[in-house]
């Protein structure tokens, strides 16, 4: 066999088992040239501030953070509200009425694992179908349509009932 032939042969067989080589086969994909928010660039910063002592503080379970103390409050302001709004506990009075209609049928205290088995389960059977997919293009979204809502379609929906609705959100 001459070393031309034997380096062919060497490719048409690392080829195919390149192809089927392991690796997560997830939904999205991601890489250099995706484009998308800079989150850093949203949040304000505060100004670098000496410590009174370099010593390491004392942990404080379920305490606040020296570097962060509120948070919440913080990502509430950013987005243009009040930032008293993160420090209340429980469900603020204008949300009782919908948590009370949300959990009129009762609440399963295993919803979260239940609906995390399910969607393993879809994005699996997804997933196989995006194992055809050579060209690396992202199917997440195509994936999920069928569970996507049309805003524009909500948005003419609530108007018919009466519903007073501003704006629908822009599109992605």
């Amino acid at each position: 066999m001459s070393g031309m032939r034997k380096v062919i042969l060497a490719l048409l067989v690392a080829g195919p088992l390149a192809a089927c080589s392991g690796g997560d086969r997830g939904l999205h994909r991601f890489g250099a040239d995706a484009t998308g928010p800079d989150e850093f660039s949203v949040m304000p910063m505060r100004p670098l501030q000496m410590p009174e002592t370099f010593a390491l503080a004392d942990p404080t379970p379920g305490g606040s953070n020296r570097a962060d103390p509120n948070p919440v409050g913080d990502a509430i302001a950013t987005l243009g509200g009040s930032q008293a709004a993160g420090n209340v506990g429980g469900v603020p009075a204008s949300d009782v009425a919908l948590v009370a209609v949300a959990g009129r049928a009762g609440i399963d205290p295993a919803i979260r694992a239940t609906l995390a088995a399910e969607d393993a389960a879809f994005r699996r059977r997804a997933s196989v179908i995006n194992a055809l997919n050579w060209a690396g293009r992202d199917r997440y979204f195509r994936a999920y349509a069928g569970q996507a809502l049309d805003a524009y379609a909500e948005l003419a929906r609530f108007r018919a009932l009466g519903v007073a609705v501003p704006s629908a959100p822009p599109g992605n």
